[in-house]
């Protein structure tokens, strides 16, 4: 379409002549479908020569007629300019295609071009599919008229008439009503506006009751020319006052004092005054929508007046962002101290209402504009903010935070390093955010994540991120270990743990919620993966031990937790922490877990199963004999999942490596498959899971004795034999008659458990 065609297809639809539909017949009956009117938001595109769809814009489409025709029309304006992105005539012949719930696309003849419309709603999609098969169907017909002729004056006498007529025919053919007030919209808002202060002066409530079911019908019609007119700053305010008597309620109501206060209460002088415009109709529109006529309005209409108000807001975060003065001044005014404590709480507020709506912008916009506040000093403010006692102002210190890391974690790891030092107890970023950890809040999972981000991983580690991370570990992490600890205390244990192997430290008692503790598991199993070396410090000590007191919680999405807290630690694959779990039995409470969930098929026995298997597959000889010595009386009765199965046979082949030179090791791994395969084959025929548990526990006061036997080769497996006098001495100093890995000596568990 040629420059001169778009501005002859606008002039058209804004014009909408005043005989386009009056020399037609009767009009047709449009009450299955309302044809017309309702705008959607759409993505317009075309077709290039090699194939590609060419983003033409975005505006907002509506069904319109075509000046001095019966014809109806897609006419989609530009959300930013107003300029026509498209008018398309609706044919009988012309192939429409709806897919995928968003996209309408066809062939235009008249432009020879292919055609996509992408909705932002599949409602939106549906309602102009809907009416271009009705148009369509209307046009085959031939049944196309139009009844009503003109509006009834906008006069007191004649008031009745008119709301009866726009109620009326609003719901027959809204658009041709529309179109008869926006021909003459110059005159006819002045008017209403006049008529509605004559009565309102005259206090006369039955035509002030009939006035605000005229407005409310007119903006249930729908139309994006009746808006731009309404929602102007010439009759916003006069419009919304006559929203104020509502026949349904009994008082009058306040809505301009409302408005006035609010959205006409500046925080800070911006001086573009089509921005200052654009935020007072955004704030005005929404409080129509959203207070006003919550229940009075169709979807359509709501989705056209959230769509203007996403317009708008675009709009005003566009240009603000390229505005350095203002910026300057808005960080400025907050830091003066010539600012009063109420200003400054406005002008906050307002600074999280700036970074919310540039999320509009997209990646590029939203990071020029956190990265030119950060610049101007917002991080200062943003720490002071976040002492207030004030929730509000708090909750927008706390987003803005939030925000500003998302976007440049490396700019908040520069502004702790530089000033941690000058902080006093309580009033860091970083202490701000381990504390919103322990508060039972919607933030809490976005503060995890905050502290994930600036901690980082250990291969991005930076000099800033350094200090960051000796501050966490040196003054925070320890609270957050404490806290799990103190709200996961065993049975019979008030507030600390002299008697458990290595805890020493004294806890207050401490009740934190589950989701609490969850978060602090997720962020120290984070912290375990990436920073592991730190946390040695930690897990010398009694720290594993303290995390997995969750195993002994109710909910399994703790236990779940602690036993993947274990799977980190043990799939770093450390001598060292290895050692600590078998020296603390620290899987002890984990297999414990297992057994008591039973043969639930369930996300703990997934978890426990994969941390058997990773120990298995990754051939972790101390481990694969602490478990199998240590816990098989309680694994014996799982014997049938594969994984348990696959678990013991690791087990016995190391115990006959470790005697048997490597011959009789595949010999040996030959004779225990057979053996396995047989008794799951009895166990198959007779369900006897006794007869697994005698197989596999010679010891076992379990096994039926009127049960026939295997070979007693086959029945029961030895524990392995210290192959030197280093291994000697290690099983001769445990009580359990227990043996380790002969390549390093380890600690034994506290108690004697049932062994192969």
């Amino acid at each position: 379409m040629s420059a001169e065609e778009a501005a002859a297809a606008a002039a058209a639809l804004a014009t909408m002549k005043e005989d386009a539909g009056r020399s037609g017949a009767e009009a047709a009956d449009h009450q299955s479908v309302q044809v017309h009117g309702n705008m959607q938001r759409v993505k317009v595109y075309s077709l290039t020569n090699d194939g590609q769809w060419d983003d033409q814009g975005t505006g907002h489409l509506t069904i319109d007629y075509i000046e001095g025709s019966r014809e109806s029309a897609l006419a989609v304006v530009d959300e930013v300019d107003n300029d026509m992105l498209l008018l398309h005539r609706i044919t009988s012949d012309n192939i429409y295609r709806k897919q995928d719930q968003t996209i309408i696309s066809w062939k235009d003849p008249e432009q020879a071009l292919d055609l996509l419309l992408s909705f932002q709603e599949a409602e939106g999609c549906g309602y102009i599919w809907q009416n271009i098969i009705y148009l369509q169907q209307k046009l085959q017909s031939g049944d196309l008229g139009y009844g009503l002729k003109d509006l009834p004056s906008l006069e007191l006498s004649s008031l009745p008439l008119l709301l009866k007529t726009v109620l009326e025919w609003g719901t027959k053919d809204g658009t041709r009503v529309a179109e008869l007030i926006s021909q003459n919209q110059d005159d006819f808002f002045p008017k209403l506006v006049d008529l509605f202060r004559m009565c309102e002066g005259s206090r006369n409530m039955d035509d002030l009751h009939m006035i605000f079911r005229l407005v409310k019908g007119i903006i249930s019609l729908n139309n994006l020319a009746i808006f731009h007119k309404i929602f102007s700053d010439d009759f916003i305010l006069d419009i919304i006052q006559a929203l104020e008597y509502d026949p349904e309620v009994p008082n009058v109501q306040s809505h301009r004092e409302f408005v006035q206060n609010q959205a006409l209460n500046e925080a800070i002088h911006i001086g573009n005054v089509s921005v200052a415009s654009k935020i007072r109709q955004t704030y005005i529109i929404g409080y129509i929508k959203d207070a006003i006529l919550l229940n009075a309005l169709d979807g359509p209409t709501m989705s056209s007046l959230n769509s203007i108000i996403e317009g708008n807001k675009l709009f005003v975060v566009s240009v603000l962002k390229d505005d350095a003065s203002f910026i300057q001044d808005l960080i400025a005014r907050i830091t003066s101290s010539n600012t009063s404590a109420e200003s400054k709480s406005k002008l906050v507020l307002f600074l999280r209402e700036l970074c919310v709506l540039s999320k509009i912008l997209g990646p590029q916009g939203q990071s020029q504009l956190s990265r030119d506040l950060i610049d101007e000093g917002a991080l200062n403010i943003i720490s002071d903010v976040l002492q207030s006692q004030d929730k509000e102002l708090f909750s927008a210190g706390a987003n803005i935070l939030v925000y500003f890391v998302n976007l440049h974690p490396n700019l908040v790891r520069t502004f702790i390093a530089n000033h941690e030092e000058n902080y006093l107890e309580g009033n860091s970023l970083l202490e701000f955010l381990v504390q919103g950890m322990l508060i039972d809040s919607a933030e809490e999972m976005l503060y995890q994540s905050c502290l994930e981000i600036l901690l980082g991983s250990s291969d991005t580690t930076t000099n800033h991120q350094d200090v960051v991370l000796k501050v966490f570990f040196d003054k925070h992490i320890q609270k957050l270990i404490d806290v799990i600890a103190s709200s996961c205390a065993p049975k019979g244990i008030a507030k600390s743990m002299p008697g458990s192997v290595g805890v020493r430290t004294m806890v207050e008692l401490h009740s934190a919620k589950p989701e609490t503790l969850l978060k602090i598991c997720e962020l120290l199993s984070f912290c375990a993966h990436h920073h592991t070396n730190r946390m040695k410090i930690f897990f010398a000590t009694n720290a594993m031990e303290k995390v997995l007191t969750l195993a002994h919680r109710t909910e399994k999405v703790l236990v779940v937790a602690a036993v993947q807290f274990i799977r980190t630690i043990i799939g770093k694959n450390d001598d060292f922490l290895v050692d600590r779990v078998i020296k603390l039995n620290l899987l002890k409470p984990v297999i414990k877990a297992f057994d008591e969930n039973g043969d639930r098929d369930n996300m703990l026995q997934s978890v426990v199963l994969e941390l058997l298997e990773y120990i298995r597959k990754q051939n972790i000889e101390p481990l694969i004999e602490y478990v199998a010595e240590s816990f098989w009386g309680q694994l014996v009765r799982f014997e049938r999942l594969q994984s348990i199965q696959a678990f013991k046979l690791r087990y016995l082949l190391m115990s006959i490596k470790s005697d048997a030179p490597e011959k009789i090791v595949e010999s040996a791994e030959i004779k225990q498959s057979t053996g396995v395969a047989v008794m799951r084959k009895k166990a198959d025929e007779r369900g006897a899971d006794k007869e697994q548990e005698g197989y596999f526990s010679k010891d076992s006061d379990r096994v039926d004795s009127s049960t026939p036997t295997m070979h007693s080769q086959e029945q029961s497996i030895p524990a392995r034999k210290p192959v030197n006098a280093d291994e000697a001495q290690v099983v001769g100093n445990n009580p359990d008659g227990g043996t380790h890995s002969p390549h390093k000596k380890l600690a034994s568990p506290s108690k004697k458990h049932e062994k192969f």
